[in-house]
């Protein structure tokens, strides 16, 4: 388990769809992680056989 900071906009998003649903806010990140991990992965890989590995390329951003 892990605590993540959301931008407000994306919380809000994210509240505003769990209360409309009357799912959680943590089923939706969780499906949101899932449906990206696989691409994050292959890119990641792809770039390590390139020998270009560095977090901005990776999609790792500060500003989340």
């Amino acid at each position: 388990m892990f605590t993540i900071n959301l931008p407000k906009d994306i919380e809000n998003r994210l509240q505003s769809l769990s209360l409309s649903t009357g799912r959680t806010m943590q089923y939706y990140a969780r499906e949101a992680i899932l449906e990206h991990l696989d691409g994050i992965e292959d890119r990641f890989l792809a770039l390590h056989r390139c020998g270009d590995v560095i977090a901005e390329d990776v999609g790792e951003r500060g500003d989340y």
